[in-house]
């Protein structure tokens, strides 16, 4: 199989530390270029990745015959006009979360991704992760027996001004940020959707959501959650069923919060555990992209599911007016 050719848009913090890595990583994958203005930025990438072709600017990159596929890692609010001008220079996308600020975004970008017949994707990581995709058939094979609650905790530190996680008119906020994960995650791990939400109590600071704490009927389950950007940092998920408990202690971003884990209660007082101390999903995450261009292949995180998410998140919005 022909690697697929990326470029970076932009030369974010996330993309040095995470997804650049990543992509160079993977198999089937060859990370060949970015756009950056700033000689400094590309030369934090050319530490390992020495021949990285870089463009001065987003649109010289999209122009580029040899660039396959980019990853975007923009701010939010910018995130639909470049994934759309990415799909019109005929490149498959991969942008960061959030993709679209309101559920009804996602329309603009199905119909362009239908039109195109290229791959476009949110980079939802979690989903390509072993312990995500062992927890789903943990849930599935009715070990747990019914389920009654789902309870997601995601909280970190950030109170830094300038970064773009804390400024309204650049889509922050915590919701979009990491509420992302403790939505999106209960949804793909129990495949059912909010009912509606029962109660959210959000408190802002500078027009941005700093602190959540969430309450959803799902019909068969009721689903609780915490998610701040002003506490110590704490990640976990707990899948409480009639006979069995399943807890994930590293749930979003194992490997630099901590070990991911899955510990599985169903005999009072014994409780399994299953390890994943290695597995960087973000590199998981590339070679399923890759495979998906290839062959068509279902992708585990389409256009659809990240619009639910989003949708999910539209609901606690709309529970505060």
């Amino acid at each position: 199989m022909k690697p697929l050719r990326w470029g970076l848009l932009g030369a974010a913090k996330f993309a040095l530390q995470h997804m650049g890595p990543a992509i160079h990583a993977a198999q089937g994958a060859t990370l060949a270029a970015m756009a950056t203005s700033s000689p400094t930025k590309a030369a934090a990438f050319r530490a390992f990745v020495a021949n990285i072709k870089v463009y001065e600017s987003y649109d010289d990159l999209l122009a580029a015959t040899d660039i396959d596929a980019v990853y975007i890692p923009l701010p939010n609010h910018l995130h639909v006009d470049w994934t759309l001008k990415a799909l019109d220079a005929g490149k498959h996308v991969l942008c960061e979360k959030p993709m679209t600020l309101m559920a009804s975004e996602f329309d603009r970008l199905i119909s362009a991704r239908d039109a195109s017949g290229l791959l476009v994707a949110e980079a939802f990581m979690i989903v390509h992760h072993p312990q995500w995709l062992r927890a789903r058939e943990i849930v599935a094979s009715g070990i747990l027996g019914r389920l009654r609650h789902v309870a997601a905790t995601f909280s970190f530190y950030n109170d830094d001004m300038t970064n773009i996680r804390n400024i309204a008119s650049a889509g922050g906020g915590g919701l979009r940020d990491i509420g992302i994960y403790a939505f999106g995650s209960t949804r793909f791990v129990t495949g059912q959707e909010p009912h509606k939400i029962t109660h959210a109590k959000v408190d802002y600071e500078n027009d941005v959501d700093v602190f959540a704490q969430v309450a959803a009927d799902f019909g068969d389950f009721d689903y609780s959650a915490t998610i701040s950007m002003r506490m110590f940092p704490r990640q976990e998920v707990v899948i409480h069923g009639e006979k069995g408990v399943l807890k994930l202690s590293c749930p979003f971003n194992p490997t630099v919060h901590a070990q991911a884990e899955l510990h599985l209660e169903v005999d009072a007082h014994t409780i399994t555990t299953q390890r994943f101390p290695s597995t960087n999903h973000y590199v998981l995450q590339v070679e399923a992209f890759g495979r998906s261009v290839a062959d068509g292949r279902p992708y585990a995180c389409p256009l659809e599911f990240s619009k639910g998410t989003q949708q999910m998140i539209d609901m606690v919005f709309a529970k505060l007016t």
